[in-house]
């Protein structure tokens, strides 16, 4: 008896998520469009996420914010989510100011502040 080693994790089902990429300025005759095609998308590849690529919506304004919020409607009524890759911090801030969560991508890190850019001293801090 011999057996053979598959390559590969077995219990696990890589699938990539499809991604739609949002040309800006999107008008609101479009949406329904776009809400068919992540419905399409979700169906087609099973991964039960759609990265929407955000980054060339242009500035957020509440149009982008009612496109964004129909398009995760849509999703989840099809069984999954979307994905923002790419947003704007601008567009970030708008959709925590008017309370709507996406997962993203691409966020950017904390990170040291540059070189130059002293922290305030506190203090009893010892000298460095």
């Amino acid at each position: 008896m011999s057996s053979r080693s598959v390559p590969g994790l077995p219990h696990v089902d890589a699938v990539t998520p499809a991604v739609l990429v949002l040309p800006g300025p999107v008008s609101r005759g479009e949406t329904p469009r776009l809400c068919d095609e992540v419905r399409a998308q979700l169906e087609a590849t099973r991964a039960g996420v759609v990265v929407c690529d955000v980054g060339g919506l242009g500035p957020p304004g509440l149009a982008v914010v009612d496109l964004l919020a129909r398009l995760e409607l849509t999703a989840r009524r099809a069984g999954g989510r979307i994905r923002l890759r790419d947003p704007d911090p601008a567009l970030h801030a708008l959709l925590d100011l008017v309370g709507l969560r996406f997962e993203t991508e691409r966020q950017v890190e904390e990170r040291e502040p540059p070189l130059g850019v002293e922290e305030a001293v506190e203090p009893g801090d010892a000298p460095v």
